[in-house]
């Protein structure tokens, strides 16, 4: 259950090596480079795969902060994956009725290049309050049919936020422990019930759904299981009613900054924090046990 990956490079210490790396290979793109420097730290997932998109991150804070000089951008126009968005044509017919009028309801993981990529992107960016752009790091998709294959919501779920205080407060983590361990955590981005699609308790029903193959899904693409789902509510907006629904733990109210904030000048609204434990919680080895006081105090 201790499983890790490979440490996470540090900048501050390694500066001199990206630098060098930089140095001798001015004829690459910033892709390759970013792909050679990964190699060189051997900065892989849990399956082996590069993750030279975070390498690729990492070098754009550095010289957005000015330690480094990268070669010259070869090509313009924003991300790849946002050039290529594209409309797709999809139903919107009324879809109201109970759960078991919906017919099998079937789940699936939409993975790169699949034929429903698109839709999916198409439906985050247009529905979903928050539009869609693109995910960094471990991610995976889901989109949701009924018996008749009309598509009743999409999900995404992806990397766990760096640090924040009510999940780190409740799993009792020091700094070390959150390093090794954060793989293990999987935060729900986006999920979208489309807006012409009114089925009660459809919500709740498809993140138990979700969340009970999660973990084997996500072995299955990453090489390593995940033990705690998180997601983060905009409590102003929405009372979170169908994770509350599904067990998920409300834990308390984000402090309103971003991961990059390291000199607390950016700020974002406050999200309320909820949590639901993949494995039972005496099993959970990276985190405390979960005292009854605490989940008083959080429900109170």
């Amino acid at each position: 259950m201790n499983i890790l990956t490979p440490s996470r490079p540090d900048p501050v210490t390694d500066i001199g090596t990206i630098r060098e790396i930089i140095g001798q290979n001015q004829d690459l793109s910033r892709y390759k480079l970013s792909r050679k420097i990964a190699e060189h730290w051997n900065w892989t997932n849990a399956s082996g795969v590069l993750k030279d998109m975070s390498c690729r991150n990492l070098l754009k804070r550095l010289e957005d902060k000015g330690h480094i000089q990268l070669p010259p951008r070869r090509h313009s126009g924003g991300n790849r994956m946002l050039r290529q968005r594209i409309a797709v044509t999809h139903s919107n017919d009324p879809i109201s009725m109970s759960l078991r009028e919906l017919g099998a309801v079937s789940l699936r993981v939409v993975h790169r290049q699949d034929p429903d990529e698109a839709l999916v992107l198409h439906l985050l960016e247009t529905y979903h309050y928050l539009g869609y752009s693109y995910t960094v790091g471990e991610n995976l998709k889901y989109i949701v049919r009924d018996g008749q294959g009309r598509v009743l919501a999409v999900a995404v779920w992806g990397s766990a936020a760096l640090k924040v205080k009510p999940r780190d407060d409740w799993l009792g983590w020091d700094e070390s422990t959150r390093i090794s361990q954060l793989h293990l955590v999987v935060n729900n981005t986006r999920y979208l019930i489309l807006p012409w699609v009114h089925v009660p308790h459809l919500a709740s029903h498809l993140l138990g759904r979700m969340v009970r193959r999660l973990s084997s899904d996500w072995s299955t693409r990453y090489g390593h299981p995940v033990h705690l789902a998180e997601t983060f509510v905009d409590h102003q907006r929405y009372p979170g009613t169908c994770y509350r629904a599904a067990n998920w733990l409300p834990l308390g109210i984000t402090t309103g900054r971003t991961r990059h904030d390291r000199y607390k000048t950016k700020h974002v609204p406050s999200k309320l924090q909820l949590v639901l434990p993949l494995i039972p919680e005496k099993d959970m080895r990276f985190a405390l046990a979960c005292r009854s006081t605490m989940r008083q105090e959080v429900n109170s």
